[in-house]
C-alpha cells in the first residue's frame, strides 16, 4: 500500500485545524485565570470590613507613636490608607477614579480626597507636588512613587513592611503587595 501525499489545501486545513485549536486552548485558559481573579476579588470584599476596622485600630493606637507629625498629617494619612484598603477587590481601570474602579494614581487621588487632602490625578503630577522624604522617613500613608529614570510611571499607598495598597494593572484589582523593586521614591501629601 502506498501512502498519499497530502495537497498543499489538505496541509493549510491541517494548520488552520491546530491553530484553531491552540486558540481555543488560550481562550479556554484566559477565561478560567478570569474567573480565579473574579473569585479572588470577591473574597477579598469580604475582608473589607475587618480590614479597614484592623487599619483604624491600627491608626488610633499608632497615632500617639507619631507625636513628632502634626496630628492632622497623621490623621489624613492614615484615613487615606484605610479608605484605601477599604477598596480592596475593586476593579482596574484605566483612567478610572473610583468609587468601585481604580487606576494607580486614581485610587491614591480617591484615597486622599475622601481623607481631606486634594492631590494631583495623574502619578507624575502627585510625585512633582508632594514633599518628597527618604526611605527612613517613610510611615504608613506616605506614597511610594515607581519610576524608570525620571519618569514616574505607577504610585501606592504606603502601608508599611515593605507593602503598598494599590490599582496594578489592567485585568487586576486593589490589592496590597510587597514593594518589588528599588526604583521607587517617597513623598508626603
Amino acid at each position: 500500500m502506498t501512502a498519499s501525499v497530502p495537497t498543499h489545501a489538505q496541509i493549510q486545513q491541517d494548520q488552520g485545524e491546530q491553530q484553531d485549536q491552540r486558540g481555543r486552548q488560550d481562550q479556554h485558559q484566559h477565561q478560567h485565570q478570569e474567573q480565579r481573579d473574579r473569585r479572588e476579588a470577591v473574597n477579598s470584599r469580604r475582608w473589607r470590613p475587618a480590614v479597614a476596622s484592623a487599619l483604624t485600630l491600627a491608626a488610633l493606637a499608632g497615632s500617639t507613636l507619631l507625636a513628632a507629625a502634626p496630628a492632622d498629617a497623621a490623621t489624613v494619612e492614615m484615613k487615606a490608607l484605610s479608605i484605601a484598603a477599604s477598596k480592596h477587590g475593586d476593579p482596574y481601570g484605566w483612567g478610572a477614579t473610583g468609587p468601585n474602579r481604580f487606576d494607580c494614581s486614581g485610587l491614591t487621588y480617591y484615597a486622599f480626597k475622601h481623607a481631606g487632602r486634594t492631590l494631583p490625578r495623574t502619578a507624575q503630577a502627585q510625585y512633582n507636588s508632594v514633599r518628597h522624604i527618604s526611605k527612613s522617613s517613610l510611615r504608613p500613608g506616605d506614597l511610594v512613587f515607581f519610576h524608570y529614570g525620571s519618569y514616574v510611571y505607577h504610585v501606592g499607598i504606603y502601608a508599611g513592611g515593605g507593602m503598598i495598597w494599590h490599582a496594578p494593572r489592567p485585568g487586576s484589582y486593589v490589592k496590597k503587595e510587597r514593594i518589588w523593586t528599588n526604583s521607587v521614591w517617597y513623598g508626603r501629601p
